[in-house]
């Protein structure tokens, strides 16, 4: 990734297990990590007081769900770049998110060496 060492990444996810390995996933492509969050409420709070390059966003998640998230990311800053992270296959939801901005999806059991290549991808790509 370009500049890599500059781009600071949100991580959303109520899994914790899943914000350490995506955690570990961005550290070894040297992304700074600015913040982490368990919920959509937290996503949206620290998404204003961080202002990531990125966020990964989980789709479900308490208190507000990962779409609605997206879309008050959205509204706050409509160039935001956010990469669903998912453990569905419904492409329902999945199209819904990529309609309200979603940058792209990653689902969560995808390998660690292909969860960077779609980031990377879709970094490159925005």
């Amino acid at each position: 990734m370009a500049d890599v060492n500059k781009i600071k990444a949100l991580i959303v996810d109520d899994e914790m297990h899943i914000r350490e390995l995506m955690k570990a996933v961005l550290s070894s492509m040297n992304v700074d990590i600015s913040g982490e969050a368990s919920n959509g409420e937290e996503a949206v709070k620290l998404y204003q007081e961080t202002h990531p390059n990125v966020v990964l966003l989980d789709i479900n998640m308490p208190v507000i769900d990962g779409v609605t998230a997206l879309k008050e990311i959205k509204k706050i800053d409509p160039q935001s770049f956010v990469i669903m992270l998912t453990s569905i296959t419904n492409m329902d939801t999945i199209q819904t998110c990529i309609d309200a901005g979603a940058g792209g999806y990653i689902r969560k059991d995808t390998p660690i060496d292909e969860i960077r290549k779609n980031i990377k991808s879709a970094w490159e790509n925005r």
